[in-house]
């Protein structure tokens, strides 16, 4: 039996705007720096981050309802910071950080999330109400 030799692939490049807009929408976000260093090693449920688990464990600055915080990690989905995990039955309700999450997260590692300004938010609310692509 051969084995292959992996070479350690490079990473994606992404547009400059790509990457504000994730960084952008990580910080405006509900949920704290552990929840997306946690994310890095494994799949993290929604049971563990909603209501008072995830103030418990550290993941959200307040509780957050299933429905909210299912929400809010569907955004980060769609700008590109995360994924759904999925297992041999399908998609199951646990999240993981996309290769987009894995870059911000070494950029941000070394210090805690910025805090968002008021144009961070409505920025971020304006673009999450129409979807724009930028």
């Amino acid at each position: 039996m051969t084995t292959a030799n992996y070479t350690n692939p490079k990473p994606f490049v992404y547009s400059q705007i790509t990457v504000e807009r994730a960084k952008r929408s990580l910080i405006c976000s509900p949920f704290r720096l552990a929840l997306f260093l946690t994310m890095q090693i494994k799949s993290v449920p929604v049971s563990a981050i909603a209501m008072e688990n995830g103030i418990k464990q550290g993941y959200t600055q307040r509780p957050l309802s299933e429905v909210v915080c299912d929400n809010d990690l569907n955004w980060l989905i769609q700008v590109g910071i995360l994924r759904r995990e999925v297992d041999g039955q399908g998609i199951t309700d646990g999240f993981r950080l996309t290769p987009l999450g894995h870059q911000l997260l070494e950029k941000l590692q070394k210090q805690e999330l910025a805090i968002p300004t008021l144009s961070d938010h409505l920025y971020d609310a304006f673009i999450r109400w129409v979807r724009l692509p930028f």
